[in-house]
């Protein structure tokens, strides 16, 4: 049983952590803002990233923060699969 709740944990992060990074693609090209799918990667991305956002220091325009995120996302993540074993 925690097998199948392990693989379903990792299934969700990898899949969270290609949101991530396809936020970070969207940010470099110019893109329709309005598509539904560019607006649910912001709406499932921008909270986390504005948090971070706040409490990181100013790098002088470099943005650490998805990096940060998916850090902590993959450091969460093996907690708890270690728990769960």
């Amino acid at each position: 049983m925690f097998y199948s709740l392990i693989r379903l944990i990792d299934f969700v992060v990898q899949i969270y952590i290609f949101i991530v990074i396809a936020r970070v693609l969207l940010s470099w090209i110019q893109h329709n803002q309005y598509h539904p799918v560019i607006r649910f990667i912001y709406h499932v991305t921008d909270p986390p990233l504005d948090w971070l956002r706040q409490r990181l220091p100013n790098f002088g325009g470099l943005d650490i923060s998805p990096m940060v995120l998916i850090i902590a996302i993959l450091f969460l993540k093996k907690i708890i699969i270690s728990i769960l074993l």
